[in-house]
């Protein structure tokens, strides 16, 4: 815990020591690396460069920081070698702001395309072997996506470089069209992964553009929101279950009301994945990450958007999605296309051990509370979406009686911020994802609101033998 406050407070003792994270929070070396290699080509002294996903990313971010910047010298869209990115002057605060728009977005370079530069540029030696999908790779992740979304067409379904950008895009799809209405407010549902409440918080126009129904399973609440400004909502976005109290709401009614009051539906399958929650029918669009479980190895980031070919404005959408989503980087769809076909597999291992460590943990007196997709407060709803009896993901949150630190200290497994991996990773999520409100009175009162434990702890289950997991808690617990 010492390391991870360190983290967190930008200790140089352990900032020093991490040389690589995830993808949207830490540059990856070989981004940063042909950064410095084009920042000393074009002689870019005094301002900092940051290479993004595409171009129209990097129009997108320049925009951004020149509505911030104010005195400062404006940011320019950089272009050398078919890599786009931003120059802004060096100036303090600005940027945090470019790092958080591209963290948000999902608008990295991915650290292959970086790779397969430095190898051209003769900076790094080939890239070292790894499995890749032999074949059309796209038609292979779009054709295991379609499977999985009950009513798609090939026409229906989008690929994305994260799941991050899948549920920008669509917001941002779904904010124009609904504009052109009247509708310019959006609807929080519960507590959402943090990028997706930084993008309701920061992109909706004006004051009470984001509205937030603090919990998931007070379907009562709901209804009284929309009784009020139903004809402002542009959309609502859901995670089934959410992150990382893993509560499920009434979906179905949830889809009535939506569909009553002509607001948009969002739904974000990624805590269990698109494989085990059947949405589509629900939603308007549904977006996920396939970062968790369809990647599972860990070493890819990518994510969907599928649009629901029923809904009434299934065609605007899909040409906004088309014209608005950040591609796959090639060699990222080949190595993601490698390791979807596993997707079946890999759940099954996870959810043969999920029942069985949320168990244990459930009947040892240390543990407070314990949260997982059939938890009885919303057991029921989950079902009325899962694909099977069985489908429930990895994912169980989880609170202590008595203090974090030993616990967390004395743990002998993977700790990490990721999910839906082969390997089993533990964090203390509000720690990681939310330090701000851990450590602030205030902060502390407004978790209390949405009813999360600042020592909330995440355990994603992997598949290792789940008496392995079981036994490294019961040491750790004592």
């Amino acid at each position: 815990m010492r390391a991870v406050r360190g983290y967190e407070e930008k200790d140089p003792e352990i900032t020093r020591r991490l040389t690589t994270g995830y993808p949207r929070f830490v540059v990856h070396p070989f981004a940063r690396e042909l950064a410095g290699h084009f920042s000393s080509a074009r002689n870019l002294t005094g301002t900092v460069l940051w290479l993004t996903s595409s171009e129209r990313m990097a129009r997108g971010l320049a925009s951004h920081l020149n509505a911030l910047a104010g005195d400062v010298p404006p940011a320019g869209v950089f272009e050398q070698d078919g890599v786009s990115g931003v120059t802004h002057a060096d100036a303090p605060g600005l940027a945090a702001q470019a790092k958080l728009f591209l963290q948000h977005l999902g608008g990295f370079l991915s650290s292959r395309e970086a790779e397969d530069h430095l190898v051209r540029l003769g900076l790094r030696p080939p890239s070292a072997p790894e499995e890749l999908f032999q074949g059309n790779s796209e038609a292979e992740v779009r054709g295991r996506l379609r499977a999985a979304l009950a009513g798609a067409t090939d026409a229906d379904v989008f690929l994305a470089n994260s799941g991050m950008n899948a549920v920008y895009s669509a917001f941002r799809a779904i904010t124009d069209l609904q504009a052109e209405r009247g509708r310019t407010s959006w609807v929080q549902l519960g507590w959402l992964y943090l990028d997706s409440i930084a993008i309701l918080k920061k992109f909706t126009g004006g004051p009470g553009g984001h509205i937030h129904a603090r919990d998931a399973l007070d379907q009562g609440a709901l209804q009284r929101i929309f009784a009020e400004k139903g004809r402002e909502i542009a959309g609502l976005v859901a995670e089934v279950p959410n992150n990382p109290l893993v509560q499920t709401p009434d979906v179905a009614a949830l889809a009535a009301l939506c569909r009553r009051h002509g607001v948009r539906l969002v739904l974000d399958p990624s805590v269990v994945s698109a494989f085990n929650a059947d949405l589509l029918r629900y939603a308007d669009v549904v977006v996920g990450s396939l970062t968790k479980y369809t990647a599972s190895a860990g070493d890819v980031i990518a994510g969907f958007a599928a649009v629901n070919p029923e809904g009434p404005d299934a065609a605007e959408l899909r040409a906004a999605l088309s014209n608005g989503l950040e591609p796959v980087y090639p060699r990222d769809l080949a190595r993601l296309a490698a390791q979807i076909g596993r997707t079946d597999e890999v759940l099954a291992r996870i959810e043969k051990a999920t029942p069985l460590v949320a168990a244990f943990l459930e009947s040892h007196p240390r543990v407070r509370e314990v949260h997982w997709a059939l938890h009885p407060a919303s057991r029921d709803q989950f079902q009325r979406v899962a694909r099977s009896p069985g489908a429930v993901g990895g994912m169980i949150a989880f609170s202590l009686r008595g203090e974090l630190e030993p616990f967390y200290d004395r743990l002998r497994l993977p700790k990490g911020p990721s999910f839906g991996m082969t390997t089993t990773l533990l964090c203390p999520f509000m720690y990681l994802a939310h330090y701000d409100l851990v450590t602030t009175q205030a902060g502390r009162a407004e978790l209390a609101a949405n009813q999360l434990d600042p020592d909330l702890l995440r355990l994603c289950v992997g598949t290792e033998p789940p008496e392995d997991i079981i036994d490294a808690l019961r040491e750790a617990l004592g």
